[in-house]
């Protein structure tokens, strides 16, 4: 047999390594194209970022805007302040707002929490309308607290904050470090002392309140939260129980560790602060009739947890409900004295409950 090839084998190899060769040319450009995007996709990012607020650091510094200073020159000041992440990002965002002539020299008290659009705001307000008053949030408070804390103080209309607060999809969009929830902010509000301008708008306010609870507890304790089997949004809700039922430091971990303990065996979890949450008011004192309102919210009458937080945790509860003590309480009642007696069955703790009624009764001059 012969070892020439046939001639008209020749132009069906010649096709094929043209075939070949143009494989490899599209699978080229097809890797170019992804490294493109790649790239485009990092640089926008880093963009994105450049012009997203600190979020750390002092939550107010004293900045000085000197005379004469240009865009640029302010835009350095406030980097080296560490007011903003990045000049060349101010300058852009001025420069597209057309504000470079508006902006006024003296001394500013900013903060890298505010927003761009924020320090722009004051930068052309001038240094007279920057006075910021202090504002102090208690663990333990609720939305509708918290706006009428910063509505005495003049901060903030409370019910154009509280409107906010509870505006599903609102924050929608916000790069705060994790997923906020979409019903409502009830319980990310970390409760802190804050300084904000008369009259700031409710969603500045939020934003760094939530910003400093990113801070101050989610990024910190990232890597706990999987140990524990709940979710951020559980671990809030848990631990904005133990800081409407604890009243001394030390049964924090013990409550957490009781409230673990019923919700492992089945058990509703009876909390007094959850009813109350649920009426929407204060009482002194929670009376049967309470326990029967009709809300998700009600743990007499329904199992689990509550479908969100109650209140805003401080950072004790927050690190009992990652922390629970380890016990087999399933019960416990409050004394005058604010420390709970625990106990693990539930003829014990309706002795526990007979004890201390009987003893509040005689200290309040009346027979056991």
């Amino acid at each position: 047999m012969s070892d020439l090839e046939p001639e008209e084998a020749k132009p069906a190899r010649k096709n094929s390594l043209r075939m070949r060769a143009e494989e490899r040319r599209r699978l080229m450009r097809v890797r170019l194209l992804v490294a493109v995007i790649a790239v485009l996709i990092i640089v926008a990012a880093g963009i994105r970022s450049a012009f997203q607020p600190v979020g750390e650091g002092s939550p107010v510094v004293k900045v000085a805007v000197e005379r004469g200073k240009g865009v640029g020159g302010i835009g350095e000041a406030l980097e080296k302040s560490g007011v903003i992440r990045s000049a060349a990002a101010f300058q852009v965002y001025v420069r597209w707002h057309g504000a470079g002539s508006r902006l006024r020299a003296g001394r500013y008290s900013l903060s890298g929490r505010m927003s761009l659009a924020r320090i722009l705001q004051l930068l052309e307000a001038g240094p007279g309308h920057g006075d910021r008053l202090r504002v102090t949030i208690p663990e333990g408070y609720t939305l509708t607290q918290i706006a009428e804390a910063l509505e005495e103080t003049g901060i903030c209309d409370a019910t154009a904050f509280r409107e906010f607060t509870s505006k599903p999809g609102a924050w929608t969009g916000w790069d705060v470090g994790f997923t906020l929830p979409t019903g409502t902010l009830e319980g990310y509000l970390y409760p802190d002392t804050y300084d904000f301008l008369a009259h700031t708008a409710p969603e500045e306010i939020v934003k760094e309140m939530v910003l400093n609870f990113s801070h101050r507890f989610v990024r910190p304790k990232e890597q706990e939260f999987a140990a524990t089997g709940h979710s951020l949004h559980e671990i809030v809700t848990l631990a904005s129980l133990i800081e409407r039922e604890a009243r001394i430091p030390a049964d924090r971990p013990r409550i957490a560790g009781v409230l673990e303990n019923r919700l492992k065996k089945g058990m509703k979890l009876e909390i007094d602060a959850t009813v109350l949450y649920a009426l929407g008011h204060h009482k002194d004192r929670v009376f049967y009739k309470d326990l029967e309102v009709d809300s998700p919210y009600n743990t007499y009458r329904n199992l689990g947890l509550p479908p969100g937080p109650i209140a805003s945790p401080g950072l004790a509860s927050l690190e009992a409900a990652l922390h629970p003590e380890s016990s087999d309480y399933l019960y416990y009642v409050a004394q005058p004295n604010g420390a709970h007696v625990f106990t693990r069955t539930r003829a014990e703790h309706e002795a526990a409950v007979r004890k201390i009624r009987a003893a509040h009764k005689v200290q309040k001059g009346g027979t056991p």
